[in-house]
């Protein structure tokens, strides 16, 4: 399983600059094995991203932007939806991995198992 992240390396937005960054440094700092596609720079990139984000996924505006996060092609969720999870304490879940023995999402599930 491979966790690809669609980003742009250049944009106007600081928004969308800080929520890539964030993003990042989380999956960085977790030693979260992950590809980053940059669509900035390839557009078969942006392409696939475009087409791979479901419909009803997309902003009224109809065209998603990064970061987009996708597992092998299985689409998993925006920069909301990966902060959400990881406030939540369930972004191994949320990525479709296993939590590492100890951490907080490990013994939730324990006890949820328990």
């Amino acid at each position: 399983m491979v966790i690809t992240v669609y980003y742009a390396s250049s944009s106007g937005s600081t928004a969308l600059k800080k929520n890539q960054q964030t993003l990042f440094s989380i999956l960085d700092s977790l030693k979260i094995p992950h590809e980053e596609k940059d669509i900035a720079a390839n557009e078969e990139n942006r392409k696939w991203m475009r087409e791979n984000v479901p419909e009803n996924f997309r902003p009224a505006s109809g065209v998603p932007l990064p970061p987009q996060i996708f597992c092998d092609d299985q689409y998993l969720g925006d920069f909301e939806a990966f902060f959400e999870a990881k406030e939540n304490n369930n972004l191994y879940r949320f990525l479709g991995l296993t939590p590492p023995a100890g951490s907080k999402e490990a013994e939730a599930l324990a006890n949820q198992e328990a």
